[in-house]
This record gives structure tokens, C-alpha cells and sequence, in this order.
């Protein structure tokens, strides 16, 4: 009798998805943790990363393997079409900061082979989370595809964006010296909450509102102008305490002493400032965009 008798080719593939993102998320964070000098900084921000998608990556495969997939919620096609959808961009966000920040900077030896292994697998792992976000779509079968609309486009966009900040501000020397520059953390943590709720509220699906017991439309307005205006302070703030003279900044690379070594990581101090400066302003562009598409869409 084989292995798979009984089960039909959606469940046999879906599984074999879900063992490859297991195993690309497992030995990410299983190297990384026993390298004490990987473990700072961006890099705990990688290693949260890769434990949080293969723990739910687990628990979506237990979930599969307990409960018949006619006894499933309706709604779980597009769970797991939105949850690959992001952990395809936070691996990939993942082995990118984390290639960039460690590979370079570490000399010849396990520690360096350690960091190419583990940014290998998180690659690795975003390209199985991708093939899920297409197999939900392409297998057989009547199943709803989420149709990417521009408005959807665009939330998935400000959550993904301020994952990547969020792995930058990992580095609290970034921020602690400043109330000023602790202030856009704040901000930065409160608009991707609002995100999330959101996200879950829409039963996964940002890309068709749904009636719920809250009124879901005022709840998005409110949601995107609170997040333009909180933005827009953080947007103004962080260039200015970091890259201003008269606000305690570097306007200049070459000051940075983390910068001026050979040996030092591609993104220092400065660069990792500097990037979330532009990933701040990408977001606000992001939050614009959106309030506009929802005033055209109001005003039509």
C-alpha cells in the first residue's frame, strides 16, 4: 500500500510544500543560534524570523494533519495563500539583511560558513512559501484565488515595509539616546499593529472587505490617516536626530566610527540609519497612496 493512498495530489503537494519550509526554516536559525557572534542585533531579528515561520509553518502542518480538509474553515485557502504571501517577503527580507550584514564582515571559517548556510536555506525557504502562494492559486480543483487589487497591493506593502524597519531597529543604539527617535519606534510598532488588525479582522483577505460587527470601512479610514499623520512625525523626526549636527546626528558616513574598518559589517550604524530613513518615507508614500485610492473609490 503506498504512503499516499487516500490522500489526493492538493493534500500530497501541500504537504511536501510545507515539509520544504519546515526544513528551510529549521536550519537557518539552528546555525545561527550556536554562533554567539551571529546572535546580536539584526541577526536576532533573522533568527525571530526563522523561528516564527517554522513554528507556524508546524502548526499549520498539524492543524492539516488532525483535521480532515473538508472540516477546514472556508476561509483557510486564503489563510494560507496570505500567510505564504508574507513569510515569502520576511525570508527574503531575512536572508537579504542578514547576507549583506554578516557574510562580508566574518573571515574565513565556520562562523562565515555558518551565516552562507543559513542564508542559503532562508532564500530557500522564501522560494517554497512562493510556490505555496501559487499552488493555492494553480491546483485543481474550485478554488478562489485572491486577485491582487492595487489597494491590497499596497497594505500587504506597508506590512512588509515595516517588518524590514523593524529588522534594522533591532540595533537599539539606533534609538535609545533620543526620546525623539524612541517616539518613530513607537510609531513604527503602532501603524503595524493597526496593520495586523487589519489583516486578521478581513479574514486574511485584504483585497475584499467583508461585513463585519465593526464597521470595517471607517475603521480603514481611520486606520490610514492615523497612520499618514503618525508617518509624517517619524518621517521628519528620524532624518533630523540622526543625520542633523545640531540634533546630535552624523550627517557624514565617514564620521561613523563603525564604518571607517575594513572588517566592519557592509551595514553599520550609518547605513542601517539611513535605510530606515528611506523605508520610513517609502511607507508614508505607501499610507498617501492608499488614502488616495480610497478617496477615489468613495468619490466614484
Amino acid at each position: 500500500m503506498s504512503l499516499f493512498s487516500g490522500l489526493d495530489s492538493v493534500t500530497i503537494v501541500g504537504y511536501f510544500l510545507r515539509l520544504g519550509q519546515l526544513l528551510s526554516t529549521c536550519v537557518p536559525f539552528s546555525l545561527v543560534a550556536v554562533e554567539d557572534g551571529l546572535r546580536e542585533g539584526i541577526g536576532n531579528w533573522c533568527l525571530f524570523v526563522w523561528c516564527f515561520c517554522f513554528s507556524a509553518s508546524l502548526l499549520i502542518l498539524l492543524t492539516e494533519l488532525c483535521v480532515f480538509r473538508s472540516r477546514l474553515p472556508h476561509y483557510w485557502d486564503g489563510f494560507l495563500h496570505a500567510y505564504a504571501f508574507y513569510f515569502t517577503f520576511a525570508c527574503l527580507s531575512a536572508s537579504i539583511i542578514f547576507g549583506i550584514t554578516y557574510i562580508q564582515y566574518l573571515p574565513q571559517g565556520p562562523a562565515q560558513n555558518h551565516a552562507i548556510t543559513a542564508t542559503a536555506f532562508s532564500a530557500t525557504a522564501s522560494v517554497f512559501y512562493a510556490l505555496e502562494v501559487a499552488w493555492v492559486c494553480a491546483r485543481p480543483g474550485n478554488v478562489y484565488c485572491f486577485v491582487s487589487t492595487f489597494q491590497g497591493v499596497i497594505r500587504r506593502l506597508e506590512n512588509v515595509v515595516a517588518c524590514v524597519i523593524f529588522g534594522f531597529i533591532t540595533n537599539i543604539d539606533l534609538y535609545r539616546h533620543q526620546p525623539a527617535l524612541i517616539w518613530c519606534v513607537v510609531v513604527y510598532s503602532i501603524c503595524f499593529i493597526l496593520g495586523a488588525v487589519n489583516f486578521f479582522i478581513n479574514g486574511c483577505d485584504c483585497d475584499n472587505d467583508r461585513r463585519l460587527s465593526i464597521p470595517y470601512p471607517g475603521f480603514l479610514v481611520g486606520q490610514t490617516v492615523l497612520s499618514i499623520l503618525l508617518y509624517t512625525t517619524a518621517v521628519v523626526l528620524w532624518p533630523l536626530y540622526q543625520f542633523d549636527e545640531n540634533f546630535g546626528g552624523q550627517p557624514l558616513r565617514s564620521n561613523d566610527m563603525t564604518c571607517s574598518s575594513d572588517l566592519s559589517p557592509t551595514l553599520c550604524v550609518w547605513d542601517q540609519r539611513l535605510a530606515v530613513a528611506i523605508l520610513t518615507a517609502m511607507n508614508l508614500l505607501a499610507y498617501v497612496a492608499d488614502s488616495a485610492y480610497m478617496a477615489l473609490v468613495f468619490v466614484g
